[in-house]
């Protein structure tokens, strides 16, 4: 059983950073693309950010290109979302998910919900003005 558990969210400040983690237990983690989600109270999820099984490439929504950074630790089973400059309409419940089969070429499917295998329960962000 694939297990993944976000941490890192909590009530920050407009401009602040704050850094997210999700770790993988159950397979073996370089066996998966990892993914990142939210979704605002009222709205439906989003793709935030995507990183390769290898950490090679990485994607991101338009909203958060510049501020936020996707990395891994292979060894330590870990990915981290590194958020920069936070903004009010950065508040939301944070997913990590993990996809086995995410397509590159020719049609980009890493920021598609259905292209990922496993979930966590999400972590609250909360930026204040």
């Amino acid at each position: 059983q694939v297990q993944l558990v976000e941490s890192g969210g909590r009530l920050v400040q407009f401009g602040d950073s704050l850094r997210l983690s999700c770790g993988i237990s159950g397979r073996t983690f370089t066996t998966y693309a990892m993914g990142w989600f939210r979704q605002a109270q009222g709205k439906e999820r989003e793709f935030v950010a995507h990183i390769t099984w290898s950490g090679d490439n990485s994607y991101y929504a338009d909203s958060v290109k510049g501020r936020f950074a996707l990395s891994r630790d292979n060894a330590k089973n870990t990915v981290y979302l590194q958020m920069n400059s936070l903004k009010p309409e950065d508040t939301a419940v944070y997913f990590c998910a993990a996809g086995s089969a995410v397509q590159y070429f020719p049609r980009p499917t890493y920021s598609e919900e259905r292209a990922y295998d496993y979930w966590g329960q999400g972590t609250q962000v909360t930026v204040s003005s």
